[in-house]
C-alpha cells in the first residue's frame, strides 16, 4: 500500500535544521511503501523550499519527482468536491490538507506521513475512525 505524504514531511527530508528532519529520514529508511503525494502538494513543497532554502534545494525536489522517487497521485474532481466539505467542516486546514485528506479516502489508505499532527489529528475521514500519522 502507498505512503501518502504531506508536505511537511518533505520540507524536513530536505532542511537538515528542522525539528522533524531526523524522525522522517529516519522513518522512511525504513519504509519500502511507494512514496506518494498529491499533486497539489508539489507547488507548495516548491515554495517553501525555494523561499527558506533556496533555488538549488527545489530543483533536488523536482528532480526527485522526475526521477520517480516520489509518485504523484492527480486530484480528481470529486476530491476537489471533498475538498469543499472538508473545508467547511475545518476551515483551519487548508486546500492542500484537504486535498491530502480527499485522495487518502479515494484511494482509502490508512497512514500520512505528516508533521503536522494537530491538524490532521482531528480529522475525521470518511473511511475510518481516524488516520494513522507518521512519523
Amino acid at each position: 500500500m502507498p505512503l501518502l505524504l504531506d508536505t511537511g514531511v518533505l520540507y524536513a527530508l530536505a532542511d537538515a535544521d528542522d525539528d522533524w528532519h531526523r524522525r522522517s529520514r529516519a522513518y522512511l529508511a525504513t519504509n519500502r511503501d511507494v512514496l506518494l503525494i498529491p499533486v497539489t502538494v508539489v507547488p507548495e513543497v516548491c515554495y517553501l523550499l525555494r523561499s527558506r532554502l533556496g533555488a538549488v534545494a527545489e530543483s533536488r525536489f523536482v528532480q526527485s519527482v522526475g526521477d520517480e522517487e516520489l509518485s504523484l497521485e492527480p486530484v480528481m474532481p470529486r476530491d476537489f468536491k471533498r475538498c469543499t466539505e472538508l473545508l467547511a467542516k475545518y476551515p483551519d486546514i487548508g486546500f492542500v490538507d484537504a486535498s491530502v485528506v480527499a485522495v487518502a479516502e479515494r484511494l482509502k489508505l490508512r497512514t500520512i506521513a505528516t508533521t503536522d499532527h494537530r491538524h490532521f489529528g482531528s480529522l475525521r475521514p470518511a473511511h475510518l475512525e481516524s488516520f494513522e500519522l507518521v512519523p
